[in-house]
């Protein structure tokens, strides 16, 4: 039961969504960028979530979401993620409205924080780190400047040419490895261009190199190259930052198409459905590691649900998002305010003016 300060149901009066002003990179992450969606009540809360989809996104959020959730009491979250999976279904399941989907469960997460005066992390059964490592995504080298701010580093080889051979990616990597040293943890990101022979041959001569895993070799949909990946790849396969919903991951977890999944809570259906991910990868001994997960969405899941957390570095472009908690010594810790701990400037983000005459 949801109740306001005079001991009446609260309810939904408004749901608004913007895409803030950021310097985002000129390419479908700014034309499908993150948006902001808030929640608001009559009892005067408003919860706070990052989605996606751009332009399109935020239409979804405000026609299908808002005329589904306006007027409803913001609880049980788990079945309003239920009707509002129906309600898209014809359009959505994957993409662009399961991203905006996810933007409208975060901030029901954040309303149910503060309404109950916890963190979400607390709501989740509480923190089981105190601080978490992390991992920062570096373009083909590794700069001086990252050097002593996270704990271990992947390598994006997506902007390399697609005519680079074998040789010119271990080469890469080699070098990667002489900067950081043999004992932290080094990755890449292949960025589903790759086929399996390919990777079969890069991660022999690369296997030396002792790297944590090769993200998204091949498109999320070759469900048979990924089969043969996890049998014969000596390096370990991860992906999942470009699926969507517990049903679609349940899948690659269930057939071990992956050693690693990683879901980003912002896209894949929000905190509802990163909560059953963890339930079924810890099932089947399967491990997680969200994409950009030392963002405020996506660290109280690591801090209490994530036995191994190794937290990505966020978008650097959403300056927009306040509270966000430092990265010190390559460590992180989850937000202990109610909800997320997020603060939004309404007035910087371009949310203000749309809030409803009361």
């Amino acid at each position: 039961m949801v109740l306001g300060s005079r001991g009446y149901l609260m309810k939904i009066t408004n749901i608004r969504a913007c895409q803030p002003p950021c310097n985002s990179p000129a390419d479908w992450r700014t034309s499908l960028g993150q948006i902001l969606v808030a929640i608001d009540t009559d009892a005067g809360i408003t919860g706070y979530g990052v989605g996606g989809g751009g332009a399109a996104g935020i239409h979804i959020v405000r026609t299908v979401l808002s005329d589904l959730l306006v007027g409803r009491v913001p609880e049980p979250v788990e079945s309003i993620w239920d009707d509002m999976y129906q309600a898209t279904l014809p359009f959505g399941r994957k993409g662009v409205a399961m991203m905006a989907l996810s933007g409208v469960d975060l901030a029901l997460w954040d309303l149910r924080g503060k309404v109950a005066g916890k963190s979400v992390a607390q709501l989740l059964g509480g923190p089981i780190h105190a601080v978490m490592p992390t991992y920062t995504t570096v373009w083909d080298h590794i700069p001086t400047a990252q050097f002593g701010r996270h704990r271990a580093f992947k390598i994006h080889l997506g902007k390399m040419t697609d005519a680079a051979d074998v040789g010119s990616f271990v080469d890469v990597m080699k070098r990667a490895r002489d900067r950081v040293g043999p004992d932290v943890a080094l990755m890449i990101d292949a960025w589903m261009k790759w086929d399996v022979p390919f990777t079969l041959r890069f991660a022999e001569r690369a296997a030396s190199l002792k790297l944590d895993w090769i993200e998204e070799p091949l498109s999320p949909d070759d469900f048979a190259g990924y089969a043969e990946l996890v049998q014969r790849c000596p390096i370990p396969i991860a992906g999942g930052e470009h699926e969507f919903t517990a049903a679609a991951f349940a899948e690659l977890i269930e057939r071990r198409l992956h050693h690693i999944v990683q879901p980003d809570v912002c896209w894949c259906g929000g905190m509802t459905e990163l909560v059953k991910i963890y339930r079924t990868a810890k099932a089947h001994g399967v491990r997680v590691c969200p994409h950009r997960g030392a963002e405020i969405w996506g660290l109280h899941a690591l801090a209490t649900l994530d036995p191994q957390p190794l937290a990505e570095s966020g978008r650097p472009w959403m300056t927009w998002v306040g509270g966000q908690p430092a990265i010190v010594d390559g460590l992180i810790a989850a937000p202990s305010g109610p909800g997320f701990g997020v603060e939004i400037d309404e007035a910087v983000c371009g949310l203000a003016h749309e809030k409803n005459a009361e």
